[in-house]
């Protein structure tokens, strides 16, 4: 008997992971909606698209949970079916259709007329740029490229995404407008490897020229880049964001480890001395530039002294934002074949060492910019404060600056000049100084 009652045929599509599968739902619920069916983001519906993440041990866990928990709903009635696509669906399907048969259907990640048939919709091609958006109304993702031609040891993603494919600049240029028309403000390019857009399509590296043609978009104020790849960065990149006020001072370009010995075994086709001079040389030519990058600690065969080499380059280096992971041991990845012999718990410390390190790091930076005035845009209301962004912070994974609402109204989605006022580790304090 059914415990509750749900509008019927109402589709809710989860999603798990990164941007790139927030992107990819969004344009799963554009599809839905454009044939007429009543879809919703995380909210009660009666047919449940789970859109899993498969790139480590942790996301991979929260996805299996996921599907076992609206599983369970499946059995008391609560929910009339499931269907599961994304990263996790195509990197293990056969073991989850043994391991969880109730699920109605899998999905991989190019299988999306598969998947809108099975949910009783037709696949529209002249929807390009047209999706459902669930970030908050000021800014979005958009995706410039699919899949990944590099061949790090230890990521997955290639097995589940493919190869790099670009999409042409005319209907990247088409979206942003679609997205500027709905009043997004912020676009946050997401790819892969955004430095490889174009040489498939263009036969060279062509960030900048897309960059060029997204500053033309009018109602966009800010255009951020996430997911660089070190090895041939595209310089001329640099130029434009040093020359275009609307593209943030910013770049998110995940380094992973700076040994040269791990650096080697992992396949990035670099050296410390190469990743050292790139940085320098970002530094000199876009001088306020916020760099943040991502770190693994843990790899196969890192010892102290690999460890030691990284926290001391991380000292020297003094990113604007860093994050850190312990690794992960993936199937079917070249490193697997390694031995994954650096154990949990070391694993560990030395991750919460280096975040240690970046949180006094990210301290002394963030006092720095006491009594400066800031452009910010207003994310949310929370408690009793606005909270908002500079354009060297993105969204759920950097600072945030915080303004008391008791003393300002500001709208969520707009843009405010602010004076920092005090500073904590990864937040900043401000007082209005106008509104936009």
């Amino acid at each position: 008997m059914r415990t509750k009652t749900l509008k019927k045929n109402r589709i809710n599509v989860v999603t798990l992971g990164c941007s790139k599968n927030v992107y990819d739902s969004e344009v799963l619920m554009g599809q839905l909606k454009a044939s007429g069916k009543d879809v919703v983001h995380e909210e009660e519906g009666n047919i449940v698209v789970i859109n899993t993440c498969g790139f480590i041990n942790n996301a991979k866990e929260e996805s299996i949970n996921t599907i076992l928990e609206f599983m369970q709903k499946k059995e008391a009635g609560e929910v009339d079916k499931v269907f599961v696509t994304g990263c996790l669906s195509e990197r293990y399907k056969p073991d989850l259709q043994k391991e969880i048969p109730n699920v109605d259907q899998y999905f991989g990640t190019t299988e999306l007329p598969s998947l809108l048939k099975a949910l009783g919709a037709d696949y529209k091609h002249e929807l390009i740029g047209e999706r459902l958006t669930t970030t908050p109304k000021n800014y979005a993702y958009l995706k410039i490229a699919e899949g990944c031609d590099r061949p790090c040891s230890f990521c997955a993603i290639p097995l589940m995404r493919g190869k790099h494919k670009s999409t042409p600049i005319e209907d990247v240029v088409k979206e942003a407008e679609n997205l500027a028309a709905k009043g997004v403000k912020e676009l946050i390019l997401i790819a892969q490897d955004l430095t490889y857009y174009g040489l498939d399509i263009y036969k060279k590296r062509n960030l900048a020229e897309l960059l060029e043609a997204l500053v033309k978009v009018e109602g966009i104020e800010w255009i951020r880049l996430h997911y660089a790849f070190p090895t041939g960065f595209p310089m001329d990149v640099l130029e434009v964001m040093h020359r275009e006020t609307k593209v943030c001072n910013y770049i998110d370009i995940p380094l992973q480890h700076i040994s040269d010995r791990i650096l080697k075994s992992m396949r990035r086709g670099t050296t410390q001395e190469k990743t050292t001079k790139l940085l320098h040389d970002f530094r000199k030519a876009v001088p306020n530039m916020t760099i943040r990058t991502t770190l693994i600690v843990g790899y196969p065969g890192e010892t102290e002294e690999d460890f030691q080499t990284l926290k001391q380059w991380v000292k020297d280096m003094r990113f604007e934002r860093l994050g850190c992971f312990t690794y992960s041991h993936e199937e079917n990845t070249h490193a697997y074949n390694l031995e994954d012999n650096v154990p949990e718990e070391v694993k560990q410390e030395r991750a919460n060492e280096i975040m240690e390190l970046q949180s006094q790091i990210s301290w002394e930076l963030n006092q720095q910019k006491i009594g400066e005035v800031f452009k910010v845009v207003v994310d949310r209301k929370e408690g009793n404060y606005f909270v908002g962004r500079t354009e060297f912070d993105s969204p759920d994974v950097d600072n945030e600056v915080l303004i008391n609402a008791s003393e300002s109204y500001l709208k969520t989605g707009e843009f405010a000049t602010v004076k920092i006022t005090a500073a904590e580790d990864f937040d900043l304090y401000a007082e209005v100084v106008k509104t936009t």
